[in-house]
């Protein structure tokens, strides 16, 4: 039971071996690398309209504030210093605001260096990866003809195999009808095989002479009867 495992876990890989083509995991392998470099562009260019998004907040924060301010100052020159209050309050709001903001943005620009940095290294991978994909791929076909001479030139392959059992039927096929044929003249040659071969000629011959025997009678007997001679006793 033991090595019918064995024996049946050897075919099955080799099986996996020749289903697997080397060139083919490669030309994959090369593709997923590039998707997965397409998601990291789109997560910078995310990262960066996150960041551009928060920057145009900022900037109408930064809006806000100096409007307050005016705001403020005239209240202030009207005599409603209770006004002014109100919009300096809220430019102390806006400011605290807008310095999370900064921070926001700081640390998106953070990351997105960060990104772009493993953008560059992977673009980099990838690339390396394509050239190295290629000498690969040569070193394989050329390994995998090396592999078909080989197998072509000792034997091995199922082609030259098959062609090998035919020249092989075919001498035998040859050799036995080069044996009949000498047997045949040699007994040619002891002068057996004339009546041997020749049985069929044989009784043909004889019926035809039967045949003409018949018909030289006939022909005397009309002679006889013209000339009026008499029948042989």
């Amino acid at each position: 039971m033991r090595r019918l495992l064995f024996i049946v876990k050897a075919r099955i890989s080799r099986l996996l071996d020749r289903a697997e083509r080397v060139d083919v995991t490669l030309d994959y392998s090369y593709e997923r690398q590039l998707e997965l470099l397409q998601t990291v562009k789109r997560g910078v260019v995310e990262l960066v309209t996150a960041k551009k998004r928060v920057e145009l907040i900022a900037e109408k924060r930064t809006a806000q504030i100096l409007k307050l301010e005016t705001q403020a100052r005239e209240a202030l020159a009207a005599g409603r210093e209770d006004l002014a209050r109100l919009a300096l309050a809220r430019k102390v709001e806006i400011q605290q605001e807008l310095r999370d903001l900064d921070a926001q943005v700081a640390s998106l620009e953070a990351r997105q260096t960060e990104l772009a940095d493993r953008q560059r290294q992977l673009r980099d991978k990838v690339e390396r990866f394509r050239g190295e994909k290629e000498v690969m791929k040569a070193q394989y076909v050329a390994a995998e003809a090396m592999v078909q001479i080989g197998e072509a030139t000792s034997g091995l392959g199922d082609g030259l195999a098959e062609a090998g059992r035919a020249i092989s039927r075919a001498r035998d096929k040859t050799e036995a009808l080069t044996a009949r044929a000498a047997a045949l003249d040699e007994l040619v040659a002891a002068g057996v095989a004339d009546d041997v071969l020749d049985v069929g000629t044989h009784v043909e011959r004889e019926l035809a002479e039967l045949a003409t025997a018949r018909q030289v009678d006939d022909e005397l007997a009309a002679l006889r009867k013209e000339i009026g001679a008499p029948a042989p006793q």
